[in-house]
């Protein structure tokens, strides 16, 4: 093995030892859950996850904040589209949906605020989100602070699909017209070990063309 080589070698094995898995476990997205008029088959959830990932095992649960008693639950099923955005909608009376581009159809109708939606892969939280004023008696089953209740007619979005802070009130907001199969998405900065790796290519070369 020459010296150019090891370089490359030694490189390639320092920049996978520092790499980071990426997380592909999916996030609350958006939830709207309180239309103009009826609910029925108007209401929806979206998810956000790595596409190509299986929701098999996965569920949504609806949380009273009165009480802490599970209200709604949805087992989830199918696989997240090349986009990352999983849509869930509420089937009608008529069995269809006023949701255009559904992935998957269940009966549900989450309650308005205070209250929470937890998605769950069997015991274990993978996101919450809770929403309202929540007394001191109330159950909050969300994430760090509530986000504000949405008007009916608005749903709650996180601000970037992909990114979570741990946060309710600091992800999400309130969004005047639902968007259903549309988000933001957040540019990733260069973690610690792109920018290490990177300064070990730099360095590299410079080695290689040093006269």
């Amino acid at each position: 093995m020459n010296l150019s080589t090891g370089r490359a070698v030694l490189l390639a094995l320092v920049c996978g030892a520092l790499a980071s898995p990426a997380t592909a476990l999916p996030l609350l997205s958006e939830v709207f859950y309180d239309a103009m008029g009826s609910d029925d088959g108007a209401v929806f959830v979206e998810l956000f996850g790595a596409p190509g990932s299986s929701l098999s095992g996965l569920s949504l649960e609806g949380v009273n904040g009165a009480g802490g008693a599970v209200t709604t639950r949805i087992s989830l099923s199918g696989v997240i589209p090349p986009d990352g955005l999983f849509v869930v909608a509420d089937r009608g009376a008529g069995g269809s949906s006023q949701v255009v581009g559904a992935d998957l159809l269940a009966d549900f109708d989450f309650q308005n605020g205070p209250d929470s939606v937890v998605l769950r892969n069997g015991s274990q939280i993978l996101d919450a989100l809770g929403y309202g004023v929540f007394s001191a008696g109330d159950v909050f089953a969300g994430e760090g602070t509530p986000a504000q209740d949405a008007p009916a007619g608005q749903s709650l979005a996180r601000r970037f699909a992909n990114l979570d802070s741990g946060d309710n009130a600091r992800d999400f907001q309130v969004l005047g017209t639902p968007t259903p199969g549309a988000a933001p998405r957040s540019v990733p900065e260069p973690g610690v070990a792109g920018l290490l790796c990177l300064a070990l290519a730099v360095l590299s070369r410079r080695r290689k063309t040093a006269p």
